[in-house]
C-alpha cells in the first residue's frame, strides 16, 4: 500500500470517526429547532434560499460540469501539466458522486426536517441509522443531494495535488465551503439536518479516493494522452 493510499485511507478514516460522534452527539434536532417553530419553516420558500442558494446552487453544479467537460480537451492553466486521461476521470470521478446522494435518497427512509410533526408535518424523528423504521413521513431524505452538488467537486483535489499543490489546496477549500454553504441552506430550509450533508461529504471524499487509486494504472499507462503544454 503506497504512502498517499494509507494516507487518504487515514483521512476517510478520520472523518468517519468524527460523523459518527456527530450523531450521537444528538445536535441534529437542536439545530433545526433554531430555524422553525410549529408553523413550519419560515425560511423554507425564501427567494434568497430558493432562487439563490438552491436553483442558483444547481445552475453553478451545471456549469462547473460542462467547464470540466470542456477542461477534457482545452485545460485550465493549473491543469496542462495532467494527461488527458487525468482529466477525464476528473470529470468522471465528479459526475459519479454527483449520483451517489440521489442513488442512496431512493432506499432512504427518512423524512426531511419539514416533514416533522413539531413543525406542522406527520414524521416522528428518527436517526438515519434506524434502518428498515419508518417515521411516518414520506422518507427519501438522507443524504443531501443539494450539498453533493459541491462536494463532488473534491476530484479535483485528489488530482491537481502533485502537479498543482497550490491550485489544489485552493480547489479543495472552495469546495468544501460550497458544500457547507450549500447544505446549510437547506438545512435553515427544513430540507436536510446537517448530518445530511456530513455524510454525503464523506460518501464524496470517500468515494473519490477509492477510484482515484483504483483507476491510477489506468491514468499512469503507456497509452496515456502525452502532456499538454
Amino acid at each position: 500500500m503506497s504512502t498517499r493510499w494509507q494516507f487518504d485511507a487515514t483521512i476517510c478514516a478520520l472523518a468517519l470517526v468524527a460523523l459518527i460522534a456527530w450523531d450521537m452527539s444528538g445536535l441534529d434536532l437542536a439545530l433545526v429547532r433554531m430555524y422553525a417553530d410549529a408553523s413550519g419553516f419560515p425560511l423554507r420558500g425564501h427567494w434568497v434560499m430558493t432562487s439563490i442558494f438552491h436553483e442558483g446552487g444547481r445552475n453553478l453544479t451545471a456549469l462547473m460540469l460542462v467547464l470540466l467537460l470542456i477542461n477534457i480537451w482545452r485545460p485550465v492553466w493549473f491543469a496542462r501539466q495532467l494527461t488527458r486521461r487525468d482529466r477525464v476521470w476528473w470529470f468522471g470521478a465528479s459526475v459519479t458522486c454527483l449520483l451517489i446522494a440521489p442513488s442512496l435518497k431512493q432506499l432512504s427512509l427518512t423524512s426531511c426536517p419539514w416533514s416533522l410533526a413539531e413543525f406542522g408535518g406527520t414524521a416522528q424523528y428518527l436517526s438515519h441509522w434506524a434502518i428498515g423504521q419508518r417515521d411516518g413521513g414520506p422518507g427519501g431524505c438522507f443524504p443531501s443531494g443539494h450539498a453533493a452538488g459541491a462536494f463532488c467537486f473534491v476530484a479535483g483535489w485528489y488530482i491537481l495535488r502533485s502537479s498543482a499543490p497550490k491550485a489544489a489546496r485552493w480547489w479543495l477549500g472552495i469546495t468544501l465551503l460550497a458544500g457547507v454553504v450549500f447544505g446549510w441552506s437547506q438545512m435553515m430550509r427544513g430540507a436536510h439536518y446537517v448530518s445530511h450533508f456530513l455524510w454525503t461529504a464523506w460518501f464524496c471524499l470517500s468515494m473519490t479516493a477509492v477510484m482515484y487509486h483504483c483507476l491510477s494504472k489506468w491514468r499512469d499507462s503507456p497509452g496515456a494522452a502525452q502532456r499538454e503544454n
